[in-house]
């Protein structure tokens, strides 16, 4: 996306810190969806994939006690679909 947006002249100004995040972050983020793969393998996709989705609750939820990020009626109503509808899903 970088380089399509011609912005690669920014590249030499990320910090070293903030260099290591993205890589610690790319690298958990290989290894969640290796993970995901893994339980599609062993288990019924059918219930795999809506506990997959429970993670929208649990970012929601942690960016409003850690981020203090607004919780809107529509982010609420949008978690108690998601977390109502992931036991309907996998019963």
């Amino acid at each position: 996306m970088v380089f399509l947006t011609h912005k690669q002249s920014g590249i030499a100004d990320i910090s070293k810190k903030s260099w290591i995040f993205m890589i610690l972050s790319g690298l958990a983020t290989g290894a969640s969806w290796l993970c995901y793969y893994k339980a599609m393998q062993l288990g019924e996709v059918s219930k795999v994939v809506p506990v997959d989705k429970l993670s929208v609750v649990i970012t929601l939820i942690l960016a409003f006690v850690f981020l203090h990020e607004a919780f809107t009626l529509k982010s609420l109503i949008g978690c108690v679909l998601i977390g109502v509808g992931t036991p309907v899903m996998v019963l």
